[in-house]
């Protein structure tokens, strides 16, 4: 019940399903019993109705008990024959949902017989009927249809004369569910020991992840595990408060010197998100510069576009990635007019890439700052991670190694404000911007959203450092993950799938219809194991709906094959349309256009190191990812001045075992053995 999705075609088949709201029976469906938690609320429910009681596990002795079992022959006989529901076990099998359930609550009767010894499965079955006779509780599936639920949580009622607030937020719901832009959370907890592995609501039921923004990994990278522990031990959890009062810390000051010689910029300031860094250094720029202007991309994110609209400031919109647009718009206003143009590298949702330098061109040619999002690029382009600024002259930054300085023309050091997350290829969570100190520090004594809101904790603020700095040292995650995208680019083209083009690392997969791309999302995660979140309404313009495929360095030669058959098959079984079908009608949304000319991905094969032979091996089956030494030893030296030395994992072990202290050696002792595993023979 865990992956129940696609219920509308059983509404006209079961009374409570058809007089429930959608949006219920997810959450429902979604929501773990307070009573057992192996169960969610729906399969609870589900328990007491006599079809799908028998099917459903005998979870606890408790739960027999509320079961109404197919022995009980005159509560079928209340099942209206119109329904179409037979009372038989035979029948109880034909149900999707019950079939896989069968097999598991005979197992369980069995296990029941056996601890009791004399009992037998008739006699289990029969104790369950008469307990479900003798009960006042009848099925709840058919009382009047009017009837209001006793389990459901009642809204509250208006105050006579007054608004009813519960029935507008009913009613702006339903707008949601009708136009199938209604967002659905799915219980995905993905696995450090299994990357990319997730389970769903049940640790039993495990599905492979393909749409998380963690694009390398590094929220299981053994040697941030291994920090963000002895961060844990020495600094315990909380921040503490806001910066002002006592949540500034060492590991705070130390991560923001790491963006800034990360981005080669003298300062840096680190927020508790990237959404809150735009928001709240745009509103805060818009406020304080005289009359400012801000010029934005069309295709902007939204936390841009509400910092700019908090800003109180004008804001002219140019179409995306249009450079003739944008200057013609900057040319209406005079020089001396303060102005910002915001924009981003990598756009998340279609792949596409800001043209930066042009950009920059133009923003010295009018007078203009540029106020670049790298939140989609950093950790995973340029020699050090440092995003696409720092690709667009890969070179010059590899040669320059770890300097904190920058490189005068380069393009990374011509953008103004630089903004980024941790959240994403750096596996952690906050955000940040980096520039100059006398902007940044405006930043930090105006900004209300990074002024009145605590910090982050030192725990985190360690892990996003150690993650940056094993990825400054160590460029193969970063190359591995462009083969494995590559990979799976070229096999959705062979098979027709109409991948969105881009240049980029993301994969988006046109749909075209918001109740189908969230009918492939359910199809493929009940069917292939494979989670991929549909792309709807706001996120994408209508008519435009996706999903959003994103590959890691982790994902196998033989997941990517898998998925792509996946893939190929819903397309097959829902009748969506493939890029052929695009072209017939004359291309939408890039795919399927007559004529279009080749994109060429941003990392080249020089890059790539396919040249030269020292491209990164892909990993099959069984393998294990690199884990690169001197990427953890230089990790491990920058935290000493806070942490201490690093101890080895013995010695962590004895101090386990004499203390039964929060130790870290589970995890200091898996990045030699990670190491070795991945060292070639």
């Amino acid at each position: 019940m865990d992956k129940l999705s696609n219920i509308s075609k059983f509404k006209a088949a079961c009374p409570y399903l058809g007089r429930t709201k959608t949006s219920t029976i997810r959450t429902l469906c979604t929501s773990v019993s307070p009573r057992y938690p192996t169960l969610s609320k729906l399969t609870e429910k589900a328990a007491q109705c006599p079809v799908m009681g028998h099917a459903l596990t005998v979870r606890s002795s408790q739960m027999v008990a509320g079961y109404a079992s197919l022995a009980g022959a005159a509560e079928f006989n209340k099942i209206p024959e119109h329904q179409g529901i037979k009372p038989s076990a035979a029948d109880a099998s034909k149900c999707p949902h019950a079939s896989k359930a069968i097999a598991a609550a005979r197992m369980a009767e069995e296990l029941a017989s056996a601890k009791k010894g004399k009992a037998t499965k008739t006699s289990v079955a029969a104790a369950a009927a008469a307990k479900a006779a003798a009960s006042p509780v009848g099925c709840p599936f058919h009382v009047d249809a009017n009837a209001p639920s006793t389990s459901e949580a009642k809204p509250k009622a208006p105050i006579p004369g007054g608004f009813d607030y519960e029935k507008f937020y009913a009613d702006e719901l339903e707008k949601k569910h009708k136009d199938a832009s209604y967002r659905y959370f799915n219980n995905i907890n993905r696995m450090a020991s299994k990357f990319p592995i997730a389970h769903t609501g049940d640790p039993k039921d495990e599905v492979e992840v393909w749409c998380a923004n963690d694009y390398l990994g590094m929220g299981n990278n053994p040697v941030v595990l291994e920090t963000m522990h002895r961060t844990l031990n020495t600094y315990g959890h909380g921040a503490g408060g806001t910066r002002n009062i006592a949540g500034n810390t060492g590991m705070h000051l130390a991560l923001e010197a790491e963006v800034a010689t990360l981005h080669r910029k003298p300062a840096a300031l680190v927020f508790s998100s990237c959404y809150v860094a735009n928001d709240a250094t745009l509103a805060t720029l818009g406020q304080k510069l005289p009359g400012c202007i801000y010029f934005s991309d069309s295709m902007n994110h939204a936390s841009m576009i509400q910092g700019m609209r908090h800003s109180g400031a004008k804001r002219v919109i140019f179409k995306h990635n249009d450079l003739e647009d944008l200057e013609m718009k900057l040319a209406q206003y005079p020089k001396e007019t303060p102005k910002i143009i915001a924009f981003e590298s990598v756009y998340s949702m279609c792949g596409s890439v800001g043209p930066i330098a042009e950009i920059c061109d133009l923003a010295e040619r009018y007078g203009a700052l540029t106020f670049l999002d790298e939140v989609h690029a950093v950790g995973l382009y340029g020699p050090r991670g440092a995003g696409v600024a720092e690709h667009l002259d890969y070179e010059l930054h590899q040669r320059a190694g770890q300097s904190p300085d920058p490189i005068k023309g380069t393009v990374m050091d011509r953008v103004d404000i630089i903004t980024g997350t941790l959240g994403k290829a750096y596996g952690a969570v906050g955000g940040y911007i980096a520039g100059s100190p006398d902007f940044v520090d405006m930043i930090r004594s105006y900004a209300s959203g990074f002024i009145f809101t605590t910090s982050l904790p030192p725990v985190n603020m360690a892990g996003a450092r150690a993650s940056i700095s094993y990825q400054k040292e160590y460029n193969g995650d970063r190359q591995l993950k462009q083969l494995n995208v590559r990979n799976l680019k070229s096999q959705f083209e062979s098979l027709d799938i109409p991948v969105i083009p881009g240049p980029s690392h993301i994969c988006p997969v046109l749909i075209g219809d918001a109740a189908l791309a969230r009918l492939a999302s359910d199809t493929l995660l009940e069917k292939h194991n494979v989670y991929v979140q549909a792309i709807n309404y706001p996120t994408v313009a209508r008519g435009e709906e996706r999903l959003r495929f994103t590959v890691t360095p982790g994902h196998n030669v033989e997941q990517i094959a898998r998925l792509a058959k996946a893939v190929d098959g819903v397309f097959t079984e829902l009748g969506i349309k493939r890029t052929s079908d695009w072209a017939k009608l004359g291309g939408h949304a890039g795919v399927g256009v007559a004529d279009a000319k080749p994109v060429e991905p941003i990392w080249s094969d020089k890059q790539l190191g396919l040249l030269d032979g020292t491209a990164p091996r892909v990993l099959h089956t069984g393998q294990k990812g690199v884990i690169d030494a001197r990427a953890v030893r230089v990790t491990r030296e920058k935290f000493e001045d806070l942490l201490g030395p690093y101890v080895e994992p013995v010695a962590a072990v004895d101090a386990l075992k004499a203390d039964l202290s929060l130790a870290a050696a589970p995890l200091t002792a898996s990045i030699p053995a990670a190491v070795a595993a991945a060292s070639p023979a």
